[in-house]
């Protein structure tokens, strides 16, 4: 027989599950296609990256160059900050019912291809107008490329946003 004590732990891990469900979904996921790396390092697109995949030290502003270094508690809280303030720019933009899966895998979309560029995409243009969510989420599949030529890394990641946005 269980106690009431453990039923209450087990009542309050539901509830943060609940809860914070869709932060860990979107969090994971950039994890997932980010990698981890605490020392800086060129990425596809050249551009001076580390952590998850910040270019800019949140803590400086500065951009992120050559020979920068963090801690893997900087990485997280880096990114814990980029992906709040990824869903408080998304959720205003989004004029209709959208579920926790729908939100992580448009964070994680957000996250990658830059606020401004998900602000004007047709993946938001087509969910706000009310297209079937299966033609909305093909739309992720067209952000697979650094500049003309096609990622496979990419392509995996947008195969993946799309498969959780359509669950």
């Amino acid at each position: 027989m269980m106690s009431n004590k453990r039923k209450i732990y087990i009542g309050i891990a539901v509830l943060l599950i609940l809860l914070f469900g869709k932060k860990v979904s979107a969090l994971n996921l950039i994890k997932k296609f980010e990698g981890l790396k605490l020392t800086s390092y060129p990425d596809t697109g050249g551009i001076w990256t580390i952590g998850y995949g910040n270019t800019i030290n949140k803590d400086t502003g500065q951009r992120i160059k050559q020979g920068d270094k963090i801690d893997l508690a900087t990485a997280e809280r880096w990114l814990k900050i980029d992906v709040d303030q990824r869903e408080k720019f998304i959720k205003p933009l989004i004029k209709v019912p959208v579920t926790a899966n729908m939100m992580a895998a448009m964070t994680s979309l957000a996250y990658n291809i830059g606020l401004e560029a998900f602000r004007y995409s047709k993946l938001l243009e087509k969910l706000n107008a009310g297209i079937d969510k299966k033609i909305v989420a093909d739309e992720f599949l067209r952000w697979n490329k650094v500049g003309k030529t096609p990622v496979k890394g990419l392509t995996n990641r947008r195969k993946l946003e799309r498969e959780l946005f359509l669950k």
